[in-house]
């Protein structure tokens, strides 16, 4: 992993070059209070003081040459106003000369993010540092930069190399820096305490065998707080096999799982004042001779029976049994991530997490949460009147509704039914992958929806 704390450091008066930062409304002035020589070296750089474009000013010493960048708004940052600056400015140390970089430093670090894994060379630049005068921030934002980067460091593995057993040693790593418990149940053993995760998960059984991952962490006196992330290593499809174009992307499967490990990892670094349960049911979505077939009835942890109407549509299954088992430890809140379904993204685009949720005032600090720290999502209804096309003729309900309509909310609605009446539950359909680069987010796997759910759990469990 990128390491975060060597590119934002305090600001000790250290020899460094200054970023003056500026919009498109005090371009004029600023431009018209320049030298002749620098009005030249403007223009010839095409600067015109918006968003992402910068220029480099000579100063009386070759060395000390400085930066004027555009941003949208001079008076408050946002957090990709620096992004830019950090991917294409050469090598060395900086200083913002009038401002705090503030929720900027976030994409500072974001930017300069590499997944290098499997790359012979390493052709990108030298780091870029940052010198802050905002001191007492610095390790919160590299602990967010660190948990972004977690996200994409996993998404973007392949997944040969990250089965069910890498995702286990990766939640064992995250524990181990923290002091927390972990307890795995694995292959056979979920035959009959998790049936639904189980049956996904064994037809790669010989390679990766499924596995529910739990860390439990902090003062059990503490309110409880359970959070699940969909662990589908690759999914196939099963024996409704995907079209080898929707096998392409199966890697990110786990990105539900991903985003909760990450969120884990703040919680704990923040040393929020709660009793955290991690859930990851972990599994590969395979095909064999033992592989669960169109038309099987399964029976949940809870007790309902499943007929299985799609076997692509196993996360929901594997989230279930997670569901049931945080239920039992009696949570007073539950969060679940998943890359559940093609119609959310279809419905919102990469962008946008699809949030569902039981409880009205959740929903809005979750909005208020992604606003305050540009992460949206987008609530979608819990429509009532859709359930019956999760209805089955043989069994208590049908994992995939019937007609392709509304996929997204079906989904939700049938996770819903393994959450009991007033349980505050909160679930992030997200995408878990950019596919196309922006400044401090490259393509690839990345992290939506997690920010905000810890900026909202910030405000839900302050420290005292």
């Amino acid at each position: 992993m990128t390491d975060f704390a060597d590119l934002l450091k305090p600001d000790n008066n250290q020899s460094a070059h200054s970023i003056h930062l500026l919009d498109s409304r005090g371009f004029d002035a600023w431009l018209g209070g320049q030298p002749e020589r620098n009005r030249a070296i403007v223009g010839a750089q095409k600067f015109h003081g918006r968003p992402n474009e910068f220029a480099i000013l000579p100063g009386e010493h070759p060395s000390r040459w400085s930066v004027v960048a555009g941003v949208a708004d001079a008076e408050t940052l946002g957090a990709w106003c620096l992004a830019k600056l950090a991917e294409a400015l050469p090598e060395g140390s900086y200083r913002l000369d009038d401002a705090m970089p503030g929720a900027a430093a976030l994409g500072w670090l974001t930017a300069q993010y590499r997944f290098d894994r499997y790359r012979k060379e390493d052709h990108s630049a030298g780091p870029r540092i940052l010198f802050s005068r905002d001191a007492g921030r610095i390790d919160a934002t590299v602990r967010l930069a660190e948990a972004v980067a977690l996200v994409r460091d996993l998404v973007n593995t392949p997944a040969a190399d990250m089965g069910p057993p890498d995702l286990e040693a990766a939640v064992m790593d995250v524990a181990a820096a923290f002091g927390a418990d972990v307890l795995v149940t694995r292959g056979d053993d979920l035959e009959q305490g998790y049936p639904m995760l189980h049956a996904v998960g064994k037809a790669a059984e010989r390679v990766f065998a499924p596995r529910l991952i739990e860390l439990s962490w902090g003062d059990p006196q503490h309110p409880r707080l359970a959070i699940i992330g969909k662990g589908i290593c690759f999914d196939s499809g099963g024996l409704d096999i995907k079209p080898s174009s929707g096998m392409r992307l199966m890697k990110k499967d786990m990105g539900g799982a991903a985003h909760a490990l990450a969120l884990a990892r703040l919680i704990m670094g923040a040393r929020l004042p709660v009793r955290l349960h991690l859930l990851i049911p972990a599994a590969e979505n395979a095909i064999a001779g033992n592989a669960f077939r169109p038309g099987d009835i399964l029976r949940s942890r809870q007790g309902l029976t499943v007929e299985i109407g799609n076997t692509d549509a196993e996360g929901r299954l594997v989230l279930a049994d997670a569901l049931t088992k945080a239920i039992e430890c009696g949570p007073e809140l539950i969060i679940d991530f998943a890359t559940l379904t093609g119609a959310a993204r279809v419905a919102l685009g990469p962008d946008l997490p699809a949030l569902f949720t039981n409880d009205d005032a959740l929903a809005a600090e979750m909005d208020a949460a992604g606003s305050a720290v540009e992460d949206p999502s987008w609530r979608l209804p819990l429509w009532d009147g859709y359930a019956d096309m999760l209805k089955s003729d043989v069994a208590d309900i049908n994992n995939a509704g019937e007609g392709g309509f509304a996929g997204a909310i079906t989904a939700a609605l049938f996770l819903r039914r393994f959450v009991p009446d007033g349980m505050p539950w909160l679930h992030l359909d997200t995408f878990a992958w950019r596919p196309a680069a922006r400044p401090g987010r490259p393509k690839g796997g990345e992290a939506l929806g997690l920010r905000a759910a810890f900026q909202m759990l910030q405000g839900r469990y302050p420290r005292r």
